[in-house]
């Protein structure tokens, strides 16, 4: 099939990081805009803005039948959706398909299956991939709750639609079970229409590894290597790196090919993310699979130098995958951070306000997806995440350090970010010689949301009225100084 002209059903920095391959591989292009949503890159890419209406800028994103007449009355071959929205949603890929318009994704049964969590665990157990020991709600609901007990404690309770870590508790008394269960259910159906359940056993001091997988749908799988995404704060991934700093070259061989193997076995389609729970004796247990590209998926690009994207639209255009397993490489080190628009010392708050000054960093190793502009305004209409500030290094000594330099001379001056937040991790002695778990950053929160002086009102003063006595001042303090790059600007 040919795709001449690609719709981007999504925002912020995967649309502009998605539309820049598009248009390098000769595309015509087209992304989506809510009316009442500020410019941003995406929109100064595209070579088309469709825009799009509904109650929230997020039910419009959301809106299907909306969404595919948006591709259809464009004359767009295809769409792609990023990540988030409808990315995941078989509902989408059905409705394109009856259009006549190419999903670049899994097909709509993979989305489906590899959805449930219960379904996905059942099939892949059935193939003989490891899986923790549980107990599926579904299987005899009148005999869960004893079930979920002789599975044994810690157990991790779990919406079996669920995702993002919604929904989810850890219970390693008996005496709180029940009510945790019910707990559990609730956010279920609040947050997936579905409160069906299933429990494992939790593993204590885990650390998060995923295998990148891309297939052709046509029997060809291969890997990307693994990330490691341990550093979370209530399951929400907030750095990511390649390699992971906990795992041998046989055990990366091993949990690599296991992905490659479950992504086979499901004849996958376009890019997607196997999960794994890795334990502190080095055993691994099948998570979850994301049937779509990740927010991580810079890191992989770094070390391996494919461009993921290119690859998901050569597979969607029916040009099969571009290399075999022995030409993928992974070279040197690389680091990803979130930057979003929050406060670390008041619970991660949602920041809000006009970009007065942006100053994203550059220099060698160091790359930035970004989704806002200087000028632009940050509002709670969506996710906080701002961009995506990626390094390599040769090595991960390498990598840190530049990672450092990078955020602390990240400037987004009037909007606060968790620039010295993610800082405060990379500095961490911990995170310097790989000893973490996904618990890492509850373990030492008060730690690391400590901070100096603020001088925001200061910067944002001295920025809006060019007072030199005030730039004079606020360069007096090395730390703001620091993060302000010498205040080039």
């Amino acid at each position: 099939m040919t795709i001449s002209k690609l719709l981007v059903a999504n925002r912020g920095e995967i649309a502009a990081r998605v539309l820049r391959t598009a248009k390098a591989r000769g595309l015509a292009t087209a992304v989506l805009r809510h009316v009442a949503e500020q410019e941003g890159p995406a929109h100064l890419i595209a070579d088309e803005v469709v825009m799009i209406e509904g109650p929230t800028p997020v039910a419009a994103y959301l809106d299907i039948p909306q969404i595919v007449e948006a591709a259809k009355g464009i004359g767009a071959d295809a769409v792609h959706p990023g990540y988030g929205f409808l990315s995941e949603n078989a509902g989408f890929v059905a409705a394109l398909e009856k259009a006549g318009v190419t999903f670049v994704g899994p097909t709509s049964e993979v989305i489906d299956l590899m959805g449930d969590k219960v379904r996905a665990r059942a099939f892949v157990e059935e193939r003989g991939f490891p899986v923790a020991p549980s107990a599926i709600e579904d299987d005899d609901p009148a005999n869960f709750v004893e079930r979920a007990r002789a599975v044994g404690y810690p157990l991790l309770i779990k919406p079996s639609a669920g995702g993002g870590g919604k929904g989810m508790r850890v219970v390693r008394e008996d005496s709180t079970l029940e009510t945790e269960i019910e707990t559990a259910r609730r956010e279920g159906e609040r947050y997936f229409g579905d409160g069906r359940l299933f429990v494992e056993r939790y593993i204590e001091s885990p650390r998060h590894i995923e295998v990148q997988v891309m297939g052709d749908g046509q029997g060809k799988v291969v890997h990307f290597w693994e990330r490691e995404c341990s550093i979370q704060r209530r399951f929400q991934k907030i750095i990511e790196e390649t390699p992971s700093p906990a795992l041998t070259p046989e055990q990366r061989d091993e949990i690599c090919e296991t992905a490659a193997g479950i992504a086979s076995a499901v004849n996958y389609r376009g890019a997607g993310t196997v999960e794994f729970i890795y334990a502190q004796d080095g055993t691994f247990y099948f998570l979850e699979m994301n049937t779509r590209l990740q927010v991580e998926h810079p890191v992989t690009e770094m070390v391996t130098g494919f461009d993921l994207v290119a690859e998901q639209l050569r597979v969607a255009a029916g040009d099969g995958l571009s290399a075999v397993q022995a030409d993928i490489p992974q070279t040197g080190h690389s680091i990803e951070l979130r930057i979003c628009a929050e406060d670390a010392t008041v619970d991660f708050r949602p920041a809000v306000g006009d970009i007065l000054l942006l100053d994203e960093p550059t220099g060698p190793g160091v790359r930035v997806d970004s989704g806002i502009l200087d000028g632009g305004k940050v509002t709670t209409d969506f996710d906080p995440m701002l961009s995506k500030l990626i390094v390599h290094g040769q090595d991960r000594a390498q990598a840190i350090a530049r990672a450092r330099q990078a955020v602390q001379n990240y400037v987004v001056l009037g909007v606060t970010t968790n620039t010295g937040y993610l800082d405060a991790i990379l500095a961490h002695p911990d995170f310097a010689s790989g000893e973490v778990s996904t618990g890492f950053l509850a373990e030492q929160s008060e730690t690391l949301t400590a901070t100096g002086e603020d001088v925001t009102d200061l910067l944002m003063a001295a920025a809006a009225l060019s007072d030199e006595r005030l730039v004079i001042e606020v360069m007096q303090i090395p730390e703001m100084y620091r993060k302000m790059g010498g205040w080039r600007n």
